[in-house]
């Protein structure tokens, strides 16, 4: 099988202005296009949309991720082809990928084989320039931090007080702890400062939660960037620095469509980082993908225990989003790996630890049904290397489960291959079993948010911290923050801090070492474990294989 890039260069694309049309009702000058096969869709278009009813809302989630990748993103693709194929008008909302991990470990993010979105190698790269106009955004509000302390600091703002990070669209370590104001007083104040991913910026989780421009620019002007020397916060308003940022945002809040390899609509909208932030794509695509489709298919980053709750007590709280059921991806290889076996040895049979692995995925299931309240389905990405004998264990230790199960072959079928799997999730969708609910309720204080989160989903015994961060947590409690729901960033690989517990860890203590206000965002982010907001290149990055021909065709990408 040719590979992905190969794949998706040799699609064949309708204009984007076609599928506009066709599909979505949306008219051409609706749309603000870039090229012929990406488009922008105007605000006051989704406006409109507001007396339609919406279409079922299917979350796709997946057990714990292994180093070998599972193939969420393209089985969220080649679900909605295979919906489209049996007679639903089904839409797909992904995130936007982040060039960092793109150059670095993770390649391309578009999905894979034949389900994927394309134009591939323009959503991986510079796609519509939603994230430099972020990283603009996040940007000028620093440059404005260090402008005010220059000439005169009139908001008394404590300079070692400064919370507010510069971000960059790459994996760069050396730039997380950096200096600023070098080379005398015309250059600034000097003082500590550091670079985030953008993916981990603020303002990408506002981009992403925001209702409409007005609440926007509201949530920016709620920023709190620093805190004066008698402790008080500083926020973007006081600067004034929201309506800018929002001018420059203006444009990247509009959802981006593309298409599938089959020509079934897609937004690509925002891509907040799915551990220090919610993961997911942005409400307003979600939301104008169910005013126009009959079913959309939506990811959260990650496992069930990060990117599903997260969306479900982030994304959902705040936009009044019910989803109607859950996928939860899984591998035989990824029960493999949870079960004992490393990386190299995973296409090998292995049937003990398949069946010690299926305590991870258990738990996920437990989650999804018995704490988050939604019908789920269990679709199995297949893979080459799967054995008939690991197949039939799966099945046979999982009939105890009201819970389908279905080997799903998109990579290799495309949406013919996720036909069966389209056919349970329409039938779930509308049995209206879905009682969604939150994991914790609004009035709870955030270490009893916490406490819920680590205890009910992830088997800890109890929740820690230092002096330092519980006086913290109390403080932003005090100053009414306490309603906020709780972020928690962790490895995604296990259900503790530690990424080497496979399996379904228990009795374990989640840490919290740092916290965070994201006040604009409407959250508190509480990190525990070896987190990093700027992630580095590994020893023989993915940029290696990376390059363009003579006749400007890329390679390597993924």
């Amino acid at each position: 099988m040719k590979d992905d890039l190969e794949i998706a260069q040799r699609a064949h694309m309708l204009p984007i202005v076609q599928i506009a049309r066709e599909r979505l009702g949306i008219p051409e000058e609706r749309l603000d296009t870039y090229g012929r096969h990406k488009a922008k869709v105007s605000l006051p278009h989704l406006a409109s949309l507001s007396g339609r009813p919406d279409g079922k809302l299917v979350l796709m989630t997946a057990m714990s991720p292994t180093p070998a990748g599972e193939g969420k993103t393209t089985t969220t693709v080649g679900l909605a082809d295979a919906l489209n194929r049996i007679g639903h008008r089904a839409m797909v909302c992904l995130r936007e990928p982040s060039i960092g991990p793109v150059f670095g470990m993770k390649g391309g993010a578009a999905g894979g084989g034949r389900a994927q979105i394309v134009p591939m190698e323009d959503i991986n790269l510079h796609f519509t320039g939603d994230f430099h106009a972020l990283a603009l955004a996040n940007n000028l509000l620093a440059a404005l931090i260090d402008n005010h302390l220059h000439h005169g600091n009139a908001l008394a703002i404590d300079p070692r007080r400064v919370s507010w990070r510069r971000v960059v669209d790459m994996n760069d370590r050396a730039l997380r702890h950096i200096v600023v104001g070098l080379g005398g007083t015309a250059n600034g104040i000097v003082r500590e400062d550091g670079f985030d991913i953008v993916v981990a910026s603020e303002v990408m989780a506002i981009l992403c939660l925001a209702r409409d421009l007005p609440d926007l620019k509201a949530r920016l002007a709620r920023i709190v960037v620093a805190h004066t020397r008698d402790g008080r916060p500083v926020t973007a308003a006081d600067l004034r620095a929201h309506g800018a940022m929002a001018a420059l945002l203006r444009d990247a809040l509009r959802p981006n469509l593309v298409q599938t390899l089959e020509n079934n609509p897609a937004f690509v909208h925002g891509g907040p980082f799915a551990n220090i932030a919610h993961g997911c794509s942005s409400v307003i695509a979600t939301r104008a993908a169910l005013k126009m489709s009959d079913i959309v298919v939506t990811e959260a980053g990650f496992g069930a225990d990060l990117g599903a709750e997260k969306f479900i007590d982030i994304k959902c709280r705040s936009s009044g989003l019910r989803p109607d059921v859950a996928v939860v991806v899984a591998t035989l290889r990824a029960l493999k790996y949870h079960g004992g076996v490393e990386v190299p040895a995973l296409p090998q049979e292995d049937l003990p630890a398949l069946e010690r692995g299926l305590a991870n995925l258990e738990r996920h299931l437990d989650n999804v049904r018995g704490r988050y309240g939604l019908p789920c389905v269990v679709a199995v990405n297949h893979f080459g290397h799967d054995t008939d004998a690991e197949w039939a264990l799966l099945q046979r230790k999982l009939a105890h489960r009201d819970v389908p199960l279905v080997r799903a072959r998109h990579f290799h079928e495309g949406g013919a291959g996720a036909e069966e799997l389209a056919r349970e999730v329409w039938r779930l969708a509308n049995a209206g079993a879905s009682t969604m609910r939150f994991v914790y309720p609004d009035e709870a204080t955030l270490w009893q948010k916490a406490e819920a989160v680590a205890t009910q989903l992830y088997g800890a015994a109890e929740v820690t911290a230092e002096p330092k961060v519980r006086e913290q947590l109390q403080r932003l409690q005090d100053q009414g923050h306490g309603h906020l729901p709780v972020c928690i960033a962790k490895t995604q690989y296990s259900f503790s801090t530690d990424p080497k517990k496979r399996g379904a860890a228990s009795g374990h203590a989640l840490n919290i070492r740092e916290v965070r206000l994201a006040a604009g965002a409407g959250f508190v982010v509480l990190v525990c474990g070896d987190i990093l907001t700027m992630p580095g290149l590994p020893a023989v990055p993915s940029s290696e294989r990376i390059d363009v021909t003579d006749d400007g065709r890329i390679v390597g990408l993924f």
